[in-house]
């Protein structure tokens, strides 16, 4: 990696792919992209470099998921700025500010498109408990997208790259390095969901995002997580997965009108309790995709099913 005043810290998280990266960035001061999810794991790597959390001036959270944002308000507290895109701040900030009502909603969501009771009360359990470990900050600053992003001397293009989340952020360094978080991962492919909030077609965002990140030709990638990779490549390989999942999708279809928890299940088999719902919405992520493009029908419930346009 030549990224000269970007250090990555890698923290351990309680999810599936078990670490984050962050990155500090050091240069007229420090800022910090991304947070982390415990406390004292931010505290103890940042001591281990000889730093500390009140040296941090600035953090830059490139989208709302916890492994990424969930201390940003422990940050602002003590003396940083947190940036996020404005989109994020209506979007994905505002449901850690009102979980209980987007938790409600995405219940009736999921209700409605064929989703058994149990998957609908774990979902929420488990997205409230998540809400405890997340600190939301109070006065969140939107990045500049039409002007350059500059923090601690560093000069930075925001590029909007939803799809994983609807406004998260890569960072493009004068010098051609490129945060890119979780808009592509070496791998794994980032999940593509609809949720309650969501706009109507991430997956369509998602294929913009990689139509505009083949096009930058960056000289290192520095992902949020796993390790860097060839990016226009990546960006094919995920194209073509998706593709090749929206081909899955319409063959779940091709017996007759079923909902997405029915597909959701035959995209998805192995999955298990913790994971269904995250099938779930990736699925609807995909056939809203092809509702979009005309390729199925919604048809009205409840349940809502999707059917094959002929």
């Amino acid at each position: 990696m030549n990224a000269p005043g970007v250090r990555p810290i890698t923290l351990p998280i309680p999810y599936p792919v078990g670490h984050v990266h962050l990155y500090l960035l050091e240069g007229d001061g420090l800022a910090l992209v991304d947070t982390g999810v415990s406390r004292r794991a931010l505290v103890g790597a940042l001591e281990a470099l000889g730093r500390s959390i009140e040296e941090i001036e600035a953090v830059i959270v490139t989208h709302h998921h916890p492994d990424h944002y969930a201390l940003a308000g422990f940050l602002e507290a003590a003396g940083a700025e947190v940036w996020m895109r404005a989109e994020e701040i209506r979007r994905g900030h505002r449901f850690w500010l009102e979980a209980e009502r987007w938790v409600a909603e995405g219940a009736a969501a999921f209700r409605a498109h064929g989703a058994p009771e149990g998957l609908i009360e774990a979902m929420a359990r488990a997205t409230l408990a998540t809400r405890a470990r997340v600190h939301p900050p109070r006065r969140p600053r939107p990045l500049p997208e039409d002007a350059p992003f500059e923090v601690v001397g560093m000069r930075f293009r925001v590029i909007p790259t939803p799809g994983h989340a609807e406004g998260q952020a890569a960072l493009l360094r004068e010098d051609g390095v490129l945060l890119v978080a979780d808009a592509a991962l070496a791998g794994i492919s980032p999940m593509i969901a609809r949720w309650a909030y969501s706009n109507p077609d991430p997956l369509g965002d998602y294929f913009a995002t990689l139509d505009r990140l083949s096009r930058l030709r960056p000289a290192a990638v520095l992902p949020g997580h796993r390790q860097g990779f060839d990016l226009a490549a990546r960006a094919a390989e995920l194209r073509a997965h998706h593709q090749a999942r929206l081909e899955a999708a319409l063959d779940a279809l091709a017996a007759g009108p079923r909902t997405a928890w029915e597909v959701s299940r035959a995209l998805f088999p192995n999955a298990q309790a913790e994971e269904r719902r995250f099938a779930l919405a990736e699925t609807l992520a995909h056939l809203e995709h092809l509702a979009a493009r005309g390729l199925v029908r919604r048809l009205a419930g409840p349940p809502i099913r999707y059917l094959r346009s002929t």
